[in-house]
Parts: structure tokens; C-alpha cells; sequence
């Protein structure tokens, strides 16, 4: 009988001391309730998003650049020397500030896989084993998420009083430099953009292989 009534006890002075420490924490203030009210765009700090170009709201122009990474394993040690050399002297040229960005997204493999079991039908008993053993290989990283690919972007940024020219002018020059230099690079459009910020800013996000910006822009309606 004692055991029972120790154990109502300590759950009576427990519920006491939290409804307590209830009644004399901080109410939430105004600032608190405003954070919670903000929206996603508030959140981020975007504007606008238009062509190749983000407005943010502290009065800011933000351009992108992603640069396609090549290989320098298939590279002699000359051919690397060589490379190193054109870059450094096509970006030596460049005299205003940029940001390097590296993030890394899942590859959908079910093309592969599905290119793996078409083969199925026409090979023979061995190659069927092997077929199979890839694909529940390739299975196995869909479902691990271990299949991610390295991407790599330029920010190049200024005031909104400036203009967008200029900064898409810089754009164009940094990309001229890269090609130049045997790398290939390109400005991001409106929808590569809005992509590139919910890789960074949304890790629930998955990757849309669409070309309609509808897909993955999401429009936000006042109540």
C-alpha cells in the first residue's frame, strides 16, 4: 500500500512544479511572435527571382555560376600543368569578389537500373546472375542515399543601385574566363536558381529533373 501512495505523490508535487515554472516563464513577446509569423521568403531573404538574377530584401543582386567539374585522373601530370597554368591566367584578369559554393544532391539511378533490367530478357544464365547482383547493388545505394554528386557554383553579388547590367556583364566575362581555361561553366536561369536554394536551404528537398519552373517554385497566395 505504501508504494502506491509515494508514487501518486511524486506525480502530484511533479505536475505542481511544472504548472509553476509555467505561470512564471516569459510570456512571448511581440518580436518572437513576428519571427513565427514569417514566411519562408521572409525567412531566406528573397525578393525576387528573375532570370538570372536574385533580388534579396537588404537591397542586394545575387548572380550564379555553376562550373562543371572535369577529371584530373584522366589528366597526364603535363596536361594538368598545362591547365593549371590557363587558369591562373585567364582568372588572374579578374579583379571583383566571388563566393565558392560546393553542395552535393542525390543522382536518381532508376534509369540505370531500368537500362539493367531491359538487358534481362536477351542474356544468358550467367550474365543474368551478374545482372541481377548489380541491380540489387544498385538498389541497395538508392535506398542508403549514398549515390550524391559534388556540384560547384560561382556567387558573384552587388548593390541594387548598380544595375543588373553590370552584374550580368561580370557574369559573362567570369564565364568567358573558365571556357578559356578549358572549363565549362554557365549562368544560372530562374528556375537553376530556385533549385540551387532548396538544395541549400531545405535538406528535405528533392531534386526535380523539370523544365517547368511550376514544378519547383512554390506560389504563395494571400488569405
Amino acid at each position: 500500500m505504501l508504494l502506491p501512495i509515494l508514487m501518486l505523490l511524486l506525480c502530484l508535487i511533479g505536475g505542481g512544479a511544472v504548472l509553476i515554472y509555467l505561470k512564471k516563464s516569459k510570456p512571448i513577446t511581440r518580436e518572437q511572435a513576428s519571427v513565427a509569423a514569417q514566411s519562408a521568403q521572409q525567412f531566406v531573404n528573397v525578393q525576387d527571382i528573375r532570370e538570372s538574377i536574385l533580388y534579396t530584401q537588404d537591397g542586394w543582386l545575387l548572380c550564379y555560376l555553376r562550373i562543371f567539374p572535369i577529371s584530373l585522373d584522366l589528366l597526364s601530370p603535363s596536361e594538368k600543368r598545362l591547365l593549371i597554368s590557363k587558369l591562373t591566367a585567364e582568372l588572374s584578369s579578374v579583379r571583383f569578389p566571388f563566393k565558392f559554393l560546393a553542395v552535393s544532391r542525390p543522382v536518381d539511378i532508376s534509369p540505370l537500373i531500368s537500362e539493367l533490367g531491359a538487358l534481362l530478357p536477351n542474356a544468358d544464365i550467367k550474365q543474368k546472375e551478374l545482372l541481377r547482383q548489380e541491380m540489387l547493388e544498385m538498389n541497395s545505394f538508392a535506398l542508403s542515399g549514398e549515390v550524391v554528386e559534388r556540384q560547384f557554383y560561382l556567387i558573384l553579388w552587388q548593390r541594387q543601385e548598380s544595375g543588373e547590367r553590370d552584374l550580368q556583364e561580370k557574369a559573362k566575362r567570369l564565364v568567358q574566363h573558365f571556357e578559356d581555361g578549358q572549363v565549362q561553366a554557365h549562368v544560372l536561369k530562374q528556375q537553376e536558381i530556385v533549385q540551387l536554394c532548396n538544395l541549400v536551404n531545405n535538406p528535405a528537398y528533392t531534386h526535380l529533373e523539370s523544365t517547368q519552373p511550376e514544378a519547383v517554385i512554390p506560389f504563395l497566395q494571400e488569405v
